[in-house]
C-alpha cells in the first residue's frame, strides 16, 4: 500500500513505507517531548507512538501543577499514511526536522491542552542502539535520539492557563523507533525467571550546553548500555542535525558512573551523584536534587487503562487526575517516574530529569524481589 512518503527517494527496504522491515507486532515508532521551568513549579510531558503491525496509534499529554497531575490520553486506529501524526485531540507537527515541531493538544474536549513550539538548543545525539535478548527471542532493538530545547505557547490545566517563555521553560524530547514490548503480551511458555529491567535516562541542560546520561544494567549491575556526552548550544543558523550524530565540539564521555540514595521504603532517588570520565580529563560530579516527580503513568507506561499499544477503538480519549502526595510510591505502577532535578556541576547550576525504572532484582541498589523497596 502506497503512502505520500513513498515519493521521496527514502526507502530502506523494497517494500513500500507504510510496511515496516519487521513483522514482529511490537515494532513501534515514538515521539516523547517534556518541558519544565527553571524553578521546578510545572512539568509536562507528551507522548505519541504509532504501531504498525498493530494498527494502533496512541498519545497522552500530562502535566504536574500544583501537586496534581493531570493527564489527557487518546487511543485509536493507526491513519494509514505514517505523515499523519494526529490522535483524537492530540497531534504532533514536524515543522522543521531536527529543529521546529509544534505539539498541539485540544484543549476544548477534555479542559486539558496545550500548543506548544519546541526549538533545538543542541544537535540531536544518536545513541548506540538498544538491543537485548530473552533466550532466543529479540525483545528490544531500536534507535532512539535525544535532543535538548526550549518551549514557547501556553498550556491549560486545571482552572488556569500558563503563558510559556522560552527563557524560562526548558525541555528535551526522543524520538525512537524499532522493536519493544509494547501492547498486549503474546502467547507461548512463560519464562523461567522474574522480570528484570534497571535504567536511569538524565537529560539535563545547563547555560552553556546540556550532560546526557543513560545506563540499563542487568540484575547484576553489568550494564548493557550507557551514554555519557556533554553537549554545547547550537551556534546561530547550525543545523541541528549531524552526519556522526554528534556535533564536533560534543564530547563522549569515556566512562560513567552514578550513585542513588534511595528513598527509603521505595525504588525512587532522594538525592543521586553521576560521574564523568572524559578522555583527557579528571572525572567530575553531576549533584542532582529531585525537585517533583512525575509519574510516568500519566503518559501511559503501567497505566491500567490507557497502557501503549492496545486497541481501545476507532478513536477514543479520556482524562485523568492524581493528587501526588496521595500516591503511595512503592506501587508497581507508581514506580516509573521522572524526577524534575536541580543538576550542580562544579560551579554550573542547570535543571533536568533523572528518569528511573528499576524492576526486580539489582545487587549494585540493593533491591530484591519485583518491586521491593529500598
Amino acid at each position: 500500500m502506497l503512502t505520500s512518503l513513498d515519493d521521496y527517494p527514502i526507502h530502506q527496504t523494497s517494500a513500500p513505507l507504510h510496511q515496516p522491515v519487521s513483522g514482529d507486532r511490537n515494532h513501534y515508532d515514538r515521539y516523547f517531548f517534556n518541558g519544565y521551568d527553571r524553578e521546578g513549579s510545572l512539568f509536562f510531558a507528551l507522548a505519541m507512538g504509532r504501531y504498525p503491525n498493530r494498527s494502533v496509534i496512541d498519545a497522552a499529554f500530562s502535566v504536574v501543577d500544583g501537586g496534581v497531575q493531570r493527564s489527557v490520553h487518546a487511543s485509536g486506529r493507526a491513519p494509514l499514511d505514517p505523515i499523519d501524526t494526529s490522535c483524537g485531540p492530540v497531534r504532533v507537527e514536524v515543522i522543521e526536522p531536527m529543529q521546529v515541531l509544534r505539539v498541539v493538544v485540544d484543549a476544548d474536549v477534555h479542559g486539558i491542552g496545550c500548543d506548544l513550539t519546541w526549538r533545538a538548543r543542541t544537535v540531536a545525539v544518536e545513541e548506540d542502539r538498544f538491543r537485548r535478548m530473552n533466550g532466543t527471542r529479540v525483545v528490544m532493538d531500536y534507535t532512539r535520539l535525544t535532543q535538548f530545547g526550549t518551549w514557547e505557547g501556553w498550556v491549560r490545566t486545571g482552572d488556569r492557563e500558563v503563558a510559556i517563555e522560552p527563557g524560562t521553560f526548558l525541555g528535551s524530547r526522543d524520538r525512537s523507533w524499532g522493536i519493544r514490548g509494547v501492547g498486549e503480551p503474546e502467547g507461548g511458555a512463560p519464562g523461567t525467571s522474574l522480570p528484570q529491567f534497571f535504567w536511569l535516562w538524565a537529560p539535563l541542560s545547563f547555560e552553556d550546553g546540556a550532560a546526557h546520561f543513560d545506563v540499563n544494567e542487568d540484575a547484576r549491575g553489568d550494564r548493557w548500555h550507557q551514554t555519557a556526552i556533554r553537549i554545547p548550544l547550537l551556534e546561530d543558523g547550525a543545523s541541528a542535525i549531524d552526519p556522526g550524530g554528534r556535533s564536533d565540539s560534543s564530547e563522549p564521555m569515556r566512562a560513567v558512573d552514578w550513585h542513588i540514595d534511595w528513598e527509603p521504603g521505595t525504588r525512587r532517588a532522594r538525592h543521586a551523584e553521576l560521574t564523568f570520565t572524559p578522555w583527557n580529563e579528571e572525572p567530575s560530579t553531576i549533584e542532582l536534587e529531585p525537585l517533583l516527580t512525575f509519574q510516568m503513568l500519566g503518559i501511559g507506561y503501567f497505566h491500567p487503562d490507557w497502557p501503549h499499544g492496545v486497541w481501545k477503538g476507532e478513536s477514543e480519549s479520556a482524562v485523568d487526575e492524581l493528587v501526588l502526595a496521595d500516591l503511595d510510591p512503592a506501587l508497581p505502577q507508581h514506580t516509573h517516574v521522572q524526577q524534575l532535578v536541580r543538576a550542580t556541576w562544579g560551579d554550573r547550576t542547570g535543571v533536568g530529569v533523572l528518569e528511573q525504572l528499576a524492576i526486580g532484582e539489582h545487587a549494585p541498589s540493593g533491591l530484591h524481589g519485583l518491586f521491593d523497596g529500598a
